[in-house]
């Protein structure tokens, strides 16, 4: 992504130059979906897009901040308590005031300054916009501000700005992999401990996004609805989270009745994925990419039918994926309810394959505007 734009458009809106530029990247989360604030195992990568942000200090303490995907410019200031947008146009700043309001209840001195920003990573795709956006803010804040945060606390803090402030309960999955992601690599990341293991993918994969068109709303979906379920069935087994839950402790607490068959599908869904993401894991150390792909497939199986957070876009997709020349595994990441699938394609078949599931796609749901695209594993945040 070339920052000149951003250069221009920063200068237009404030009258000055930035005094530099930050980035944050999108991420696929290759399998362990919905595992994540269940103190579970993950796998992901961060992606080659990002969110990018322009920054410079100012005397007073006042941010402004703007978007070259967005109209106007939006100012707050940093005493008090931060109001969240009345108009709904100014909604998207939410999170650049989360990220601003979070920072001062940890006690970091917070200076006024200029933001402009911009993103290739696709809105409500399942993508990790949303985290990348929170992660570069903190970042261009600490510049701005003349503060240093490692790179685990910054995702803390932006996992918190979207709880507390957005509204949505998002586990440390998103942000810990935008904030902390290794080039070149996945990583294995325990959501416990926050630890980070890294592993290359085989050799001779790719992988490929594919872009359903299927837009969804955290906020406003069944996304805390599932959170909910989960923790509710954790206090049910008598445990703090699902990770600490077995299949026979499942099965047991099925017979004596402690659990109904529908929570029961969303704990099985979240025990056998925490099995399958550490597998998986496993694959990659060995340059396994066949079981690792049909790991991806047993991921979506559950996701549709355990934990019922698929859409006829997601689960059609993946249905065309696994028909193409060179697919060993196929499933959709995120959240769910709309959003992406990643696929795991021999490196050879990738750029046929991406061009032909994105036109059968188009035939099968015409109301759609998929993008499909190869991409390998970036780096995680940090300052340009």
């Amino acid at each position: 992504m070339d920052s000149t734009r951003l250069a221009t458009a920063f200068s237009a809106a404030f009258a000055a130059q930035p005094a530099g530029f930050v980035r944050a990247p999108g991420r696929v989360n290759l399998i362990g979906e919905h595992t994540d604030y269940n103190d579970g195992f993950c796998l992901p990568m961060a992606i080659e897009r990002e969110v990018r942000i322009a920054w410079a200090p100012r005397a007073d303490a006042t941010v402004r901040v703007g978007s070259l995907q967005q109209q106007g410019v939006v100012t707050f200031a940093l005493s008090g308590a931060i109001a969240k947008a009345t108009a709904p146009a100014e909604r998207w700043a939410d999170y650049v005031k989360g990220c601003a309001q979070i920072l001062i209840e940890a006690g970091h001195a917070v200076k006024g300054c200029d933001l402009f920003l911009t993103g290739d990573v696709p809105l409500g795709s399942g993508l990790s916009s949303s985290a990348a956006l929170e992660v570069a803010t903190i970042h261009a804040l600490c510049a701005a501000s003349g503060l240093t945060i490692d790179g685990t606390t910054i995702a803390r803090l932006g996992q918190r700005a979207e709880n507390r402030y957005v509204g949505t309960n998002c586990g440390i999955l998103d942000q810990l992999s935008s904030s902390c992601a290794v080039a070149g690599q996945a990583m294995l990341m325990d959501c416990r401990t926050l630890a980070l293991t890294p592993a290359p993918l085989p050799a001779g994969v790719s992988i490929v996004i594919a872009d359903t068109g299927k837009r969804r709303g955290l906020v406003d979906s069944a996304y805390n609805e599932r959170r909910a379920q989960c923790e509710a069935g954790a206090k049910a087994l008598g445990v703090s989270h699902l990770r600490d839950v077995s299949m026979h402790g499942l099965w047991q607490a099925a017979q004596a009745g402690t659990l109904d068959a529908a929570a029961r599908r969303r704990c099985e869904h979240v025990v056998a994925e925490n099995g399958r993401t550490v597998a998986a894991f496993a694959c990659l150390r060995a340059g396994d990419a066949v079981a690792l792909g049909e790991l991806m497939d047993q991921s979506h199986t559950d996701l549709r039918d355990k934990f019922e957070v698929t859409c006829a876009e997601l689960d059609g997709m993946v249905a065309i994926a696994r028909t193409l020349p060179g697919c060993l595994g196929s499933r959709m990441t995120g959240a769910g309810f709309g959003g992406c699938t990643v696929s795991l394609v021999r490196t050879g078949d990738a750029p046929a394959f991406a061009a032909e599931l994105e036109r059968r796609y188009r035939v099968a749901f015409p109301a759609m505007t998929p993008a499909v695209y190869v991409t390998g594993a970036a780096a995680g945040a940090g300052r340009l």
